[in-house]
């Protein structure tokens, strides 16, 4: 059997050794290569696709296959981290460290060549789910249609090759093996207990504890310049809480008698520190990779819900038009003519409403105030389906700036405490009544004030006039809603506002990079739960054999498998919930930023990886306490 057989055969015959490598190769193979896929469709590379689309596309790509390389890397020391007693014992049999080099070199080939070749076929089997996710996220107006991605498997093919065959000459450039005792032996020598720093234990609080507080704290564009700091803060603490804050706070538990003796707690506490010292790089990588990956995916969902909501509301009507000073009446009628027409030849069904607005000078070098009579407000409060006022003869109802008020010098929110009457009286403001009335019923952007069709008729002539049109839709299918905007607005530009078709616009532009972010922050948080599965899985001999010298003392299968599910909770768990802690300051800082709430938004992200962390816990599981509980028989 000649050395490269001797490798060959090394990989195939041990497949559950090397499967947990493979296995995560070749998941990151196919996640590039359906990625891949959609990047070179022909639909988006042929067709009318934005430039910074197709851009964003390739930015993206070439994230996701640095990721990789990491990704890799890590899986394969990782790897050879388990493999310390087998490299003893071959050195022990006459191999040189040239040798095992070598033997490593090859079988890192071999593995990804078989990777990347299952990973491009699993690729091909999910690539049509892949494109009808995509064409559901994306706002385009053609099909993405399957294909045979020959430009894609030759990129995935090439890339991986290339990617292993770098990761293979540096692993085998670093790799350096130890005194042939601590090969054999390494898994047998003791280890001393876990210490701590208490400076590095405080500092570890006061940094965690100032960067949340700078985050909770500050508002609006400070939150931009906040950012870097804060994320200085809290990456540095979340290294110390693994290294040392961890180790501090389970010694101070195991001092608890009661809690330290009580069932099977003296188990999982007395091998607790030990693995979480072990494991604290690795925690504090998974942490700040998921972090990434929630407060990304977070941010675009919020930023989606904030440009959706915020356009909605701004245009509470589903279609508004505003007559031009310029334009006369034959015109005017003529766009309206215009609107209807193409309103009934989509076959959609409204209700109308029109307004005249009056703006009324009240007091010398101030600006001009809307006040309207409580007909015209009542008006528009029935056709959105808002509750109508009842407005007294001598009241003066005043109502808040609305929601699309934009702050711009020289146009300001201006209070009056009477408004004056054309023979001069003055009739005081009900402030009291303030929030009888909703801002947004009306399409003025600053505060205007209703008074009663009595008092309206005594009012002066007004110093301008604004005259708008509306209709609501009360049935009609989407697209088509969505058309007859586009139609109208093309004709009917800067006078004509469609609010379906403008969110429409909105999701066109922004859907790419919410399929983006997406697809990244899945691949971050995926890889992040793969770091965990090899962490566990690097310490299995190890568990055999402790659990097995236990059992033979009395341990139960029962008390087995609640020692094996706790200690595989705090490992899944314990940097995920640091990193939902992370990611719900990270969203709140947002939320100020915006000044928009995003409880709901934050919750559905934050809570939809919560839940599918628990499923990948429940499956490892399961097949962890398995394998350990058939070393025992």
């Amino acid at each position: 059997m000649t050395f490269r057989q001797f490798a060959f055969n090394n990989v195939f015959r041990n497949k559950r050794l090397y499967a947990a490598y493979f296995l995560s190769s070749l998941f990151t193979v196919m996640v590039f290569f359906t990625f891949a896929i959609f990047a070179f469709h022909p639909t988006l590379t042929g067709g009318d696709m934005r430039t910074d689309v197709l851009q964003g596309l390739a930015v993206a790509g070439g994230i996701i296959y640095v990721f990789s390389f990491f990704f890799v890397l890590y899986s394969m020391s990782a790897f050879l981290q388990s493999r310390k007693k087998e490299f003893g014992v071959l050195l022990m049999h006459g191999m040189s460290n040239r040798q095992i080099r070598w033997m490593v070199f090859l079988e890192n080939m071999v593995i990804g060549f078989f990777a990347t070749v299952l990973g491009i076929l699993l690729g091909l089997v999910f690539s049509k789910g892949i494109l009808l996710i995509a064409e559901n996220i994306l706002v385009i107006n053609e099909e993405l249609n399957f294909y045979f991605p020959s430009m894609a498997i030759v990129v995935t093919f090439v890339s991986f090759i290339v990617l292993f065959f770098f990761i293979s000459v540096f692993v085998t450039f670093i790799l350096r093996t130890n005194k042939l005792i601590k090969l054999i032996k390494g898994d047998k020598i003791g280890k001393s207990e876990p210490k701590f720093s208490i400076i590095l234990v405080i500092l570890a609080v006061l940094l965690l504890g100032s960067g949340y507080a700078i985050a909770l704290m500050v508002k609006g564009v400070y939150v931009v310049a906040a950012l870097l700091p804060v994320a200085a803060l809290v990456t540095l603490g979340t290294y110390l809480l693994f290294t040392q804050l961890s180790v501090f706070v389970i010694r101070k538990l195991k001092s608890r008698e009661n809690l330290f003796w009580r069932q099977t707690n003296m188990l999982l506490f007395s091998d607790l520190s030990y693995r979480m010292k072990d494991n604290a790089r690795s925690f504090f990588m998974v942490a700040i990779i998921s972090t990434v990956a929630f407060s990304a995916i977070g941010t675009l969902f919020g930023l989606n819900s904030y440009l959706t909501k915020g356009i909605i509301e701004a245009n509470p009507t589903s279609y508004s038009y505003y007559q031009s000073e310029e334009l006369d009446e034959s015109e005017v009628n003529e766009h309206i003519q215009f609107i209807e027409g193409t309103l009934d030849d989509h076959h959609i069904s409204y209700e109308k409403a029109d307004v005249i607005l009056h703006y009324f000078e009240q007091e010398e070098d101030a600006p001009v105030v809307l006040i309207t009579s409580a007909a015209d407000y009542n008006k528009y409060a029935k056709l959105l389906g808002e509750k109508q006022i009842e407005v007294g003869a001598n009241d003066v109802v005043p109502v808040g700036a609305s929601i699309r008020t934009i702050e711009m010098p020289g146009m300001t929110n201006y209070h009056l405490d009477a408004i004056t009457l054309a023979d001069g009286t003055k009739v005081n403001v009900a402030w009291d009544m303030e929030g009888l009335a909703k801002p947004d019923v009306l399409p003025e952007m600053f505060e205007y004030y209703i008074v009663s069709d009595e008092l309206y008729a005594q009012l002066a002539q007004p110093e301008r006039e604004e005259q708008y049109y509306d209709w609501q839709v009360i049935s009609g299918k989407d697209e088509d809603v969505v058309a007859a905007g586009e139609e109208i607005s093309e004709q009917l530009l800067g006078s004509f506002v469609a609010v379906d078709y403008i969110v429409y616009t909105v999701h066109e532009v922004y859907a790419p990079i919410m399929f983006v972010g997406l697809f990244i922050g899945i691949v971050f948080f995926v890889s992040a739960g793969s770091f965990l599965y090899f962490r566990l899985y690097t310490d299995l001999e190890e568990d055999k054999s402790k659990f097995n010298a236990i059992s033979k003392i009395g341990l139960t299968t029962k008390e087995l498998q609640k020692v094996i599910s706790r200690q595989t909770a705090i490992l899944f768990f314990t940097p995920i919930i640091v990193a939902i802690g992370h990611g719900a300051v990270a969203l709140t800082a947002l939320s100020h930023m915006f000044d928009y709430n995003l409880v709901k938004e934050s919750a559905f992200v934050l809570g939809g990886f919560f839940v599918i962390q628990v499923i990948y816990y429940i499956v490892v599981r399961y097949f962890y306490t398995r394998q350990i509980q058939l070393s025992l028989k």
